[in-house]
């Protein structure tokens, strides 16, 4: 019976692991003009990022950065110009993909920007590309601007790899429970 339901455990966690959807969440983050966050280092995701879900809003602004300015942005680490994708921001970091969010263009605390992107070509972290770092920050790159935003950005297509301490510790639980008997 434990036999069963350490087998049923380990296909609830592989199906929540199989879900193909990661959010990075965030409160009161404020990023000055072209400051970004590593979200996920690389070699953290896999999978084909199709598109991407933001539900931000603007809590303060200065220098005119609007909601639509909090910027996804996946490329090499250490951040630099001309990553695999740039969605949100003012300022162009020459992407090779780039996209704006549906709305949120306005500088006024309270600013919302919701809604979702569907890229036209999959970034793909498996294989070679797991090189790929994910970016959240400040797309606006003028002098002297910043935003203080909360909220989250939604990765579509692409899942977290579990912790190697993570796997071991569901190792041992299978371990302990066949010992048991």
């Amino acid at each position: 019976m434990k036999t069963v339901l350490a087998g049923v455990s380990l296909a609830a966690l592989v199906g929540a692991a199989a879900s193909a959807d990661v959010t990075y969440s965030f409160s009161n983050q404020t990023w000055t003009g072209f400051n970004f966050s590593q979200a996920f280092a690389a070699g953290t995701l896999q999978g084909s990022l199709t598109g991407a879900s933001i539900n931000v809003t603007l809590n303060s602004s200065v220098s005119f950065t609007y909601a639509d300015d909090c910027t996804l942005y996946v490329g090499p680490n250490p951040i630099a110009l001309g990553g695999a994708l740039q969605c949100g921001g003012f300022s162009n970091l020459n992407a090779t993909q780039r996209y704006g969010w549906p709305n949120g263009a306005s500088s006024a605390p309270g600013t919302t920007s919701i809604g979702t992107v569907n890229f036209t070509s999959a970034v793909n972290f498996s294989g070679t590309a797991s090189d790929l770092t994910v970016w959240i920050g400040n797309g606006y790159g003028a002098a002297g601007t910043s935003g203080t935003f909360t909220g989250s950005i939604t990765l579509i297509g692409v899942n977290q790899v579990p912790a190697p301490g993570a796997l071991a510790l569901l190792g041992l639980a299978g371990l302990a429970g066949r010992r048991r008997r």
